[in-house]
């Protein structure tokens, strides 16, 4: 019979379709169709194909894994024994047709499983074009009733090779070598099983993707199919691991490889980018076994924090009840404790938001550090009070610090949830002014002597001298800031700036002097232009911001100046609308300060004022004069502002 079919597939090539005569038309046309496509295929396949495979018989053909040609002889076999124009057909021979189908099956799986045999290339590719040649035929067999096909018919060689697949994959996820893949080096048993498993899927898709899927053509999907074997496997695998309680390092380990090392370092190596997709695989692990992993995960990671943030902040109290000074770098004091603690918490924010896929947990550790902090200030509270005077060095510190985290918080946003941000600001907002007020407290301990000076008599008749202390005095201290980050120090030097011209108004408004005369007003009114124009310009050099504070003593300057009544009012509603916070005896204290005023342009200044009072300008200045304490007692008659 062998003999025989060499000749019958012959034959069949050369024009005779060997079709059972109750086949449609139209089945005719697709089968041809689907041999051009399968011709179309061989051609690029191996060069057993050529005319040296004709001299072989099916024996021949399966001895040299030549499986197109095999199941070419196969068909042609089949076609003469169940063709149109055979009545009858011998069991013998049926019998011995389907032993040989028996063995072509043997051959093809044998091949199958040696797919990732480096020399199988071209054996694993004549057998995929005799699986597209057997679908194919059994195209031919469909339309006919059970009763008319041959028994083996319709065969299932796409189930067999898929089969197959999958016992190779299985085979090798369990044969996969620790060492080779470099899992013997990890301290658990688990972890070494997860990794070995993970790091063998990796290297066979690669192998899968450049070579074997050349044996395939694309319609195959092969690359879709090893992929869904092999993470069906690992699943399979990692549900047995987590079935029974892991310890947290372990279940670390797990969620480290189902967020970040499978997705990214596996699934979306470069090489196997556009030939798998991620989204139709599924889930490593079934939701509830997912949960309590999470669960377990972040216990021992706000366990954890809590550590660091007790050892890091426990270390920086230590450092100062022990005297220890701060580190200069640069002729700048810092600490190390936002550089212990920023990184570990942001490492951490960003590890918890990839395994939880969003922000939601990151609040739970904010939190821990708000505390923290919080604790902080109540300790550098103590600090302060304890060292007084020997602080300076330990909070230039301290500012480098706040300023540190401030930054992190504000351009790391989107990692913090709104009100813990705020809470987180606001603490250390409180921190930076504790730190603050003590410089600005000395500060303006030693500057009260220059300060008695201004709007007296002295002020008046030795105007630069005043001046000059002043200036003097500001850049004693200035000098004494230079061992604060600039930037802090510019934070320090703007507060410094505000609170040193709101007692230069203060001092104004204390109605010390009385200018009776236009000639002292206009002279007082100049010496102020030159105050603000010294005071602020020093500041400016000295790195403050806070360019507005320029305008403040000029405005006021006007007010002085000013005689005609008209022009007096228009200031003061000006005024009053750039700085809403300007009270009725902010404006009664500086008027006191013109005697010469008539009890007429008193009562047009009240009506005015009581007028525009509600209009505010559109580019209003920030709060100043709420800062700057009158005496409520300072009054005037005619310039009663109803409450």
């Amino acid at each position: 019979m062998l003999r025989r079919m060499k000749k019958v597939a012959t034959d069949s090539t050369q024009g005779s379709s060997g079709d059972p005569e109750t086949e449609p038309q139209k089945n005719k046309e697709s089968d041809k169709k689907a041999f051009l496509d399968l011709k179309k295929f061989s051609k690029s396949g191996p060069e057993m194909l050529s005319e040296t495979a004709e001299d072989l018989d099916f024996n021949g053909n399966l001895e040299q894994n030549r499986l197109a040609e095999a199941q070419k002889l196969l068909v042609a076999s089949e076609e003469r024994l169940f063709g149109s124009n055979k009545p009858a057909r011998a069991e013998e021979e049926e019998g011995e047709l389907m032993n040989n189908y028996q063995c072509f099956i043997t051959h093809l799986e044998m091949i199958i499983k040696d797919s990732f045999i480096e020399n199988n290339h071209e054996r694993l590719k004549s057998a995929v074009t005799a699986i597209l040649q057997e679908e194919a035929q059994d195209k031919r067999w469909e339309a006919l009733a059970v009763e008319k096909r041959p028994s083996w018919r319709l065969t299932t060689f796409r189930e067999i090779h898929d089969k197959q697949l999958k016992d190779v994959v299985e085979e090798r996820m369990k044969n996969a070598n620790e060492q080779e893949n470099g899992a013997d080096k990890l301290s658990t048993p688990l972890m070494r099983e997860v990794c070995r498993l993970g790091k063998q899927i990796q290297k066979d898709l690669l192998v899968v993707v450049r070579r074997l899927r050349e044996c395939y053509p694309p319609d195959f999907d092969i690359c879709k199919i090893y992929a869904q074997l092999y993470h069906q496997a690992f699943s399979i695998r990692l549900k047995e691991l987590t079935r029974s309680n892991v310890d947290i390092k372990d279940c670390c380990y797990i969620l480290s490889w189902i967020v970040f090392n499978y997705p990214n370092d596996v699934l979306n190596h470069k090489e196997l980018k556009g030939h798998i997709d991620q989204s139709s695989l599924g889930p490593l692990l079934p939701e509830g076994t997912l949960k309590i992993l999470h669960e377990q995960y972040f216990l021992h990671k706000e366990k954890e924090v809590r550590k660091w943030l007790s050892n890091a902040f426990g270390k920086e109290f230590r450092k100062w009840s022990d005297g220890v000074e701060p580190q200069l770098m640069d002729g700048v004091y810092f600490s190390s404790l936002d550089g212990d603690i920023i990184p570990l918490i942001d490492s951490c924010m960003k590890e918890i938001k990839s395994v939880f896929g969003s922000e939601s947990k990151n609040e739970f550790i904010l939190c821990q550090l708000d505390s923290y902090l919080k604790d902080y200030r109540k300790n550098l509270e103590e600090f302060i009070k304890v060292k007084q005077g020997g602080a300076a060095k330990t909070l230039c510190a301290n500012l480098v610090t706040i300023h540190q985290f401030r930054d992190y918080v504000q351009k790391t946003e989107s990692l913090f949830p709104e009100n813990t941000k705020r809470s987180l600001l606001c603490t250390l907002a409180d921190i930076k002014t504790d730190c603050q007020q003590y410089f600005l407290s000395r500060i303006h301990t030693e500057l009260k002597p220059v300060y008695r000076k201004l709007w007296t008599d002295a002020w008046c008749h030795r105007h630069d001298r005043v001046l000059d202390d002043l200036v003097t005095a500001l850049e004693n201290h200035f000098h004494r800031l230079k061992t604060l980050k600039s930037v802090c120090r510019g934070e320090l030097l703007s507060e410094l700036h505000l609170a040193v011209m709101v007692e230069y108004v203060r001092r104004m408004m204390k109605k010390k002097l009385k200018l009776k005369k236009k000639k002292h007003q206009e002279e007082a009114a100049e010496f102020m232009c030159q105050d603000s124009k010294s005071i602020c310009s020093t500041f400016a050099k000295a790195g403050s911001d806070e360019k507005w504070l320029s305008e403040i003593l000029p405005r006021l300057s006007e007010i002085l100046r000013l005689q005609d009544p008209g022009s007096l009012k228009l200031e003061i509603v000006t005024l009053a609308r750039i700085y809403p916070d300007l009270s009725q005896q902010h404006v009664v204290a500086v008027l006191k300060l013109k005697s010469n005023l008539s009890s007429s342009d008193l009562c047009g200044i009240k009506d005015c004022l009581l007028e525009n009072r509600d209009q505010q300008d559109d580019h209003s200045s920030p709060s100043f004069f709420s800062k700057v304490i009158v005496k409520k007692k300072i009054s005037h008659p005619l310039l009663s502002f109803p409450k």
